[in-house]
């Protein structure tokens, strides 16, 4: 009996890192996240194969955009260590990592981008909290149910 695949949502910044990138590497590490929630998602939650909804955020129209999956098991951020990467964290050592990735494989581009906008017309069906439609919510990553991951891809044909 295979476990259950979990779903997630996975926030970028298409001039950092884009569904684009994504389909022209494969797979790639998904490093920079600086959020202890979200590094937790990460580091306890994901699985090889888990599926993720690749949103593109801090755009002219923030959306869905694409379908990924978590390729590997969490491991530690290599960019922690490195006084030279933005995401440096001088506190970390190599012997007590503060900040885990997972590396993920693109899937496929979605028919339409699914925007934001649209996805808050769904907010009641989506259930009450929903990060990406909670208010002051900054979660880069986020789990997704079996439900709101069916819910959010039928949109795509809308």
């Amino acid at each position: 009996m295979s476990p259950r695949t979990r779903y997630w949502l996975m926030k970028s910044e298409p001039d950092a890192f884009s569904i684009d990138d994504l389909e022209r590497v494969g797979t790639e590490p998904w490093n920079g996240v600086r959020n202890y929630q979200a590094r937790n998602f990460m580091r306890d939650g994901m699985k090889v194969g888990d599926g993720v909804l690749f949103y593109h955020s801090n755009t002219k129209v923030p959306g869905i955009v694409g379908i990924a999956k978590v390729a590997s098991e969490a491991y530690p951020d290599e960019t922690q260590f490195d006084p030279r990467s933005d995401y440096h964290d001088p506190k970390a050592t190599r012997e007590q990592p503060r900040w885990f990735l997972v590396d993920v494989s693109f899937e496929r581009k979605l028919g339409r981008t699914i925007p934001l906008d649209e996805i808050k017309q769904h907010a009641d069906e989506l259930g009450e909290g929903f990060p990406l439609v909670a208010r002051g919510n900054r979660l880069s990553v986020f789990p997704v149910t079996a439900a709101q991951w069916k819910l959010l891809l039928s949109l795509e044909k809308r």
